[in-house]
């Protein structure tokens, strides 16, 4: 069934790990981004169009809309497909849903859930794919929060994992692919759960409900990709060292939501935490792995965390960790602070247009977003040694 990414995932050479942030219609600055890497690698590797990044990434994944993105390149799409493919559905991704049940949620489900299994059908040219399609080319790992176990849900196509062995009757190969998209995007107050069903059809069945990746600590996966990638239990294995394993971990814009000057304490109340400390969460824990990845990694490019910390760039110079380096590293997430919209020339942009997971009514902006950060920053150098 998975004999193709079996076969990719033990092949020998270095391996090279791509890693997709959470973000709604944030993600088309992900789009963009990866849109400028596949075609330098075309250019730098001297393929041809038909070239995509299914052919170099080895193990793709992704959180909410970073496992959309994560599951059409592991399916083999362009990113000119993939960019069409929210283009053509940002709209309806963020269909309204009716008065009564906005008091529960804010879009309705159908509309995402049936783009997702109509793409994914067109691409892998069968009905209803699933997790364990063995047409997918790549490892594939998407986030989600298991809301009935209370727990966070990485689910993989790796054909090793113990809940991936096909004498299970719950295994989850068996599980739809859009299905698992569907769930790692189910953003609270924006969508539905996603009740998803294990062992169907048999006196076993049994039933979870699935909410979006994002709100557990890893709405960016890319440490979560490493561990999975090297940690025993998951009988992947492999090997560690920085011209060996290459992590690329792409965001969707990063600014922090400051609270404005004027704000009184006793304006502090229940509302106010409950709209602020989910985010706060978020940006600290995705703040966080990738500080850990540039701990832990040679990083070849990335943007300051913070004042105190900076960047973290490798240098031959000046060691920034007193261990060994277990991976090479690349972070490529714009600012969307008004400096950083200034810096990237886009002076007419509202950062507020551009910060927030459903603002559909300005694509355009967050494309260019994505366009002018890929053009100042992804660099083919940046790849030397797995090019």
């Amino acid at each position: 069934m998975t004999q193709t990414v079996l076969d990719r995932m033990q092949a020998p050479g270095p391996k090279k790990i791509l890693a997709c942030d959470g973000g709604g219609i944030l993600g088309l600055m992900s789009v963009e981004i990866l849109a400028k890497l596949e075609y330098d690698l075309r250019v730098a590797l001297g393929r041809d169009e038909k070239f995509v990044l299914a052919d170099y990434f080895d193990f793709v994944c992704g959180t909410s809309t970073g496992a959309i993105i994560a599951a059409c390149i592991a399916s083999g799409m362009s990113l000119d497909k993939i960019r069409q493919f929210y283009l053509d559905s940002g709209q309806q991704m963020f269909d309204k849903a009716s008065l009564l049940k906005r008091l529960r949620y804010s879009y309705n489900d159908e509309p995402l859930a049936k783009l997702l299994r109509k793409a994914f059908d067109e691409q892998l040219v069968e009905s209803n794919a699933t997790l364990g399609s063995s047409k997918l080319r790549t490892l594939l790992m998407m986030v989600m929060r298991n809301h009935s176990t209370d727990s966070p849900w990485p689910v993989c196509n790796n054909p090793l994992a113990k809940y991936n062995d096909l004498s299970r009757r719950d295994c989850n190969l068996f599980l739809p692919l859009w299905q698992l998209v569907r769930a790692s995007t189910a953003a609270p107050t924006y969508f539905p759960p996603e009740v998803v069903s294990f062992a169907e059809g048999t006196p076993e069945e049994y039933n979870f409900i699935f909410v979006d990746g994002g709100v557990t600590t890893y709405n960016n996966p890319a440490y979560l990709a490493f561990q999975m990638a090297t940690a025993a239990p998951y009988n992947i294995n492999w090997p560690t060292g920085e011209d060996r394993l290459l992590i690329v971990s792409i965001g969707t814009g990063g600014a922090a939501k400051t609270l404005a000057k004027n704000t009184g304490v006793d304006e502090l109340n229940i509302l106010h935490f409950a709209q602020n400390i989910p985010s706060a969460l978020m940006n600290a824990a995705s703040a966080g792995w990738d500080m850990a990845c540039r701990t832990l990694g040679a990083c070849r490019h990335g943007g300051p965390i913070d004042r105190e910390i900076g960047d973290m760039l490798q240098s031959p110079n000046r060691a920034n960790f007193n261990g060994p380096k277990l991976f090479s590293y690349l972070r490529y997430d714009p600012a969307v602070t008004r400096e950083g919209l200034d810096a990237l020339g886009l002076r007419d942009v509202d950062p507020a247009n551009v910060q927030t997971l459903d603002s559909v009514a300005h694509m355009g902006d967050i494309r260019r977003v994505g366009i002018e950060y890929a053009k100042a920053h992804v660099k083919t150098e940046h790849f030397k040694g797995f090019v």
